[in-house]
């Protein structure tokens, strides 16, 4: 039996990956911020059997650094180690650097899509290099095509996901020797809820189930980088490699995010939208 520990498991992606793991009769520790939402998605679960191995439910905030370093020890504690982390809470928002006010909106995306990620994977490392079979684990962070390159009106989501893209690969390198393997999951839209409401074309819109099964199978292989769906990493490529002239001449009249604190928009979870 699998253990695995879900970050922004309450709705969107992380809701989807922990539906396809309690399917394959995984035990989980699920986080979100609103302990009613983890309880109707645990109550929506399959029932684990043993009793012993049913799932643990962890409301609190992923910057309250301390709080998620409590919650991983419980759940070693209580399920007997782990095997597979993904740090999947995130959230997003249009931001604009000449406005001052944006600011603490920066600060707010960078603590939870960056500083988070780091601070989900940490307390599990130790228990990971204690295990002979430590080539089972894996270290999962949920980046972003978002993350590939600057897109205008969102430089403070952009500049996130880069970063755990960045992040993630130092990472990887760090803990190659011991076998760990650090997979890097960046998905484009993906149909949730929040992406439903989005008033522009999305293209290569891939069903949220068929991510998280698509997303388990690269997890499982030990993949070290994924862009999902497939069409959107040949997107993602191929603005890798263009000149920055050519880049800045085709998306500087591309639409911009919805500023958070307009009378439009707030930060929206993008465990929901990718």
């Amino acid at each position: 039996m699998q253990r695995i520990f879900i970050t922004g498991a309450s709705s969107g992606l992380g809701a989807a990956l922990a539906r396809h793991y309690a399917a394959q009769g995984a035990v989980m520790g699920l986080v979100a911020r609103r302990q009613p939402l983890l309880e109707q998605l645990a109550a929506q679960l399959p029932v684990q059997q043993p009793a012993s191995a049913q799932h643990s439910l962890y409301a609190l905030d992923v910057t309250d650094h301390a709080a998620l370093a409590a919650a991983a020890v419980d759940f070693i504690s209580v399920h007997g180690g782990i095997d597979i982390v993904i740090a999947c809470a995130g959230i997003s928002s249009g931001t604009l650097t000449q406005h001052a006010e944006d600011l603490p909106v920066f600060e707010r995306i960078i603590a939870t899509n960056l500083l988070a990620t780091v601070a989900t994977f940490a307390p599990f490392i130790d228990a990971m290099l204690s295990r002979p079979d430590r080539h089972q684990c894996r270290l999962v962070g949920i980046a972003s095509v978002a993350g590939i390159r600057g897109l205008p009106g969102a430089e403070a989501y952009s500049a996130s996901k880069a970063a755990v893209i960045s992040y993630c690969e130092s990472l990887r390198v760090e803990l190659r020797a011991s076998g760990i393997r650090v997979v890097t999951i960046a998905p484009g839209y993906i149909d949730t809820p929040m992406t439903q409401i989005n008033d522009y074309r999305m293209p290569f819109l891939m069903p949220a189930d068929r991510f998280a099964q698509k997303a388990a199978a690269a997890i499982a292989a030990g993949e070290s980088y994924r862009v999902l769906p497939w069409q959107m990493g040949v997107v993602a490529k191929l603005l890798r490699l263009l000149p920055n002239w050519l880049y800045d001449f085709a998306f500087s009249k591309a639409p911009y995010k919805t500023r958070a604190g307009t009378a439009s928009a707030d930060i929206t979870d993008t465990t929901d939208k990718q």
